[in-house]
């Protein structure tokens, strides 16, 4: 079984990679929530253990971001704050569950066997929207079968979007969203974004499936009833 390990402490690294790799996992790791985000969304593992304070994304902001991109690889938090409020903070963003530093070693591994068990979910739904189509899970996207060639970024807004179909999504929205935490660019980058899109997946000619809602953001229309 492949573990991620998301810790930025050098010593709890060391120590979980050895532990996890005598009980005959393979484990990568990561040592910032950027980092341990990218592998969580390049690489299928059967579990992530995932500090909450890491530097660039915290573990919160690393556990959502996957739930909103449809990857459920169980996760197991860990904290150096052993508080009710934080553990529910942690499980309203998507983890499984959570464990208080310091922990006893054998509670980690139960409660990642008891993980492991449990096994992935089905394989999520596909989204679709006038003729495109948007597979979550292989972050493919085509135009009435025919593959449309995006990058990960450009992904990341469109399934975004799709999402909310019928709801007009804010610049500051997408930002948040769909970019880094140690991004530093303002809103042009989401028009330069959707101006790309927009090439990439409209037929020539034809209407625009993501719409502009001036002085409030964009908006991919609802099916018609």
């Amino acid at each position: 079984m492949r573990i991620l390990v998301v810790e930025d402490d050098p010593d709890m690294v060391a120590s979980l990679t050895w532990g996890l790799r005598a009980e005959g996992y393979t484990v990568d790791v990561a040592a910032d929530g950027e980092d341990g985000l990218w592998k969580a969304q390049e690489t299928a593992h059967d579990a992530i253990v995932l500090d909450v304070m890491l530097p660039r994304l915290d573990g919160y902001q690393v556990c959502r971001r996957l739930r909103d991109q449809d990857i459920w690889t169980p996760i197991l938090m860990l904290t150096a704050m052993d508080d009710d409020l934080d553990h529910a903070e942690g499980l309203d963003n998507g983890a499984d569950c959570y464990l208080a530093k310091p922990f006893a070693y054998p509670v980690l591994l139960a409660n990642l066997r008891a993980l492991t068990r449990r096994g992935l979910p089905a394989r999520p739904a596909a989204l679709s929207a006038a003729g495109l189509t948007l597979d979550p899970a292989s972050r493919t996207v085509t135009r009435d079968g025919v593959p449309v060639e995006l990058t990960s970024r450009e992904v990341a807004v469109l399934e975004y979007l799709m999402r909310r179909r019928g709801r007009v999504v804010s610049k500051t929205e997408l930002l948040h969203h769909c970019w880094d935490a140690a991004y530093d660019g303002g809103p042009a980058a989401v028009e330069v974004h959707i101006h790309r899109l927009r090439r990439k997946i409209d037929p020539p000619g034809g209407p625009a499936t993501i719409q502009t809602v001036r002085g409030e953001g964009y908006l991919i229309a609802a099916e018609p009833r």
